[in-house]
């Protein structure tokens, strides 16, 4: 007989593995991540049946958390540019204010273990970002590159503007539009 799973344990396994990511590198063990969790090890694997299968929860977890973020509060009625710059806001000021799932998130992006179908589900849930970058590209400059380029070339922009958001706090809103607007004369 299984044992009872619970939400909160599967929170705290999550959380965790983010913290130990972020310390510890991918190559943590398991035993360590639910030690931080604060559960045994065996209860580990009533959760996650193996660490890849950890890595792509989190994954999922992590992207979908971020996309909630950037398009919460989304100005529907908007033009293109107030949409774009309201998401580029809340998602710089989500990755500032969890530098930790950034960094996880970072580690698990190049993680060979991360499969393709959890890469293409993690899209999936962030529909509404995918579809405003895709408007923003079929407007621009790079109408003809591909998806994949674009959506690298919006990332390298993000994680530079973060990474002087955070050395720079007080600075943390200059910087924040200044990326944007790197990022619209890119797009545009």
């Amino acid at each position: 007989m299984s044992r009872p799973r619970s939400d909160e344990k599967r929170r705290a396994i999550l959380a965790a593995a983010t913290r130990v990511i972020v310390e510890q590198g991918l190559g943590a063990p398991t035993a360590g991540i639910a030690k931080a969790a604060g559960v045994a090890n065996g209860s580990f694997f009533t959760y996650f049946e193996t660490k890849a299968d950890l890595f792509n929860q989190l994954y999922l977890e992590l992207k979908g958390e971020m996309a909630h973020a950037a398009m919460k509060g989304f100005p529907v009625k908007a033009a293109l540019r107030e949409q774009a710059f309201h998401v580029w806001r809340n998602w710089m000021n989500f990755a500032v204010s969890f530098p930790a799932k950034r960094r996880a998130l970072a580690q698990l992006g190049v993680c060979e273990e991360v499969t393709p179908a959890t890469r293409t589900a993690a899209l999936k849930s962030a529909a509404g970002l995918v579809e405003l970058m895709e408007r923003m590209q079929a407007e621009g400059s790079l109408r003809t590159a591909s998806r994949s380029f674009a959506g690298a070339i919006m990332n390298s922009l993000a994680e530079a503007t973060m990474d002087f958001m955070l050395h720079d706090p007080a600075q943390a809103r200059k910087h924040c539009k200044a990326g944007f607007e790197a990022l619209w004369r890119a797009m545009n």
